[in-house]
């Protein structure tokens, strides 16, 4: 007899019902033939009797056995890849494999690093501000415009301002007037419950601004290494009359 909270299925040894399904599940895993790569298949794992093979400039070969286009890799040194493998035959390529995966990680690594993710940001007030901390604020607001990302302004309103939602209303349009030059209103103030939400959009892309960034760090790294064009220009004019052969001013000797 079986333990409580086990179950007798045909050819099991005292299994939970639990992890019976988990059985099951595994070898219908197995049966379909595990995870599907998506590698393409290379040298020896290629299983066709022929290929339409391209050289290793790109050029056409023809479709060739698969014996001979594994011959022709073994004496370039290189790997046969399958580059379209729902092709009739397949189409593959003799290339290095490793320096090819290699520079397409460094491709998508670079256009990771160029890729522009649109970010809000998001600055909260209070209707009766103070002066000092409303400059604060907007020089938030317009560091991140200046970097391409939006800016959700929201005025907090407590207790009695909630009756005057105009005090709100007039902050906002304020501050849009302050940084109308970096950004534009994309979202017009409304009220939600206790606050007022107002949407800034910077008129410069995400994209010029991380190229700008990108461009303002170089300079500033060279200018720390004293590589600055004015230097250079300022060296040059000085040894300019030394290089021309021009012999120095003679200064008057004391009687």
């Amino acid at each position: 007899m079986s333990r409580p909270g086990h179950f007798w299925y045909p050819g099991s040894v005292g299994l939970t019902k639990r992890r019976y399904v988990a059985v099951r599940q595994a070898v219908a895993w197995c049966y379909r033939g595990g995870s599907i790569s998506a590698e393409p298949r290379i040298n020896d794992r290629i299983r066709v009797p022929e290929v339409r093979l391209v050289g290793p400039s790109g050029e056409q070969v023809g479709i060739v056995p698969l014996a001979k286009a594994l011959e022709l890799a073994q004496e370039y040194d290189l790997d046969l890849v399958e580059v379209a493998a729902t092709a009739r035959p397949p189409v593959c390529k003799l290339m290095d494999y490793g320096k090819f995966k290699y520079e397409s990680a460094m491709k998508a690594r670079e256009a990771r690093k160029n890729q522009a993710h649109t970010v809000i940001k998001e600055m909260k007030l209070r209707p009766k501000i103070d002066p000092h901390d409303y400059d604060t604020k907007k020089g938030h607001v317009v560091r991140f415009l200046k970097q391409g990302d939006k800016v959700k302004i929201t005025i907090m309103f407590r207790g009695r301002e909630q009756s005057r939602p105009e005090l709100g209303f007039r902050l906002l349009q304020r501050l849009a007037s302050d940084v109308e030059d970096l950004g534009f209103i994309e979202s017009n103030p409304k009220q939600d419950g206790r606050n007022m939400i107002m949407v800034l959009g910077p008129h410069k892309k995400k994209t010029e601004a991380m190229a700008e960034a990108r461009e303002a760090q170089a300079a500033r790294k060279a200018e720390r290494q004293g590589y600055t064009p004015d230097a250079e220009s300022e060296g040059e004019t000085a040894e300019a009359p030394a290089a021309a052969g021009e012999a120095p001013a003679e200064t008057p000797s004391e009687a």
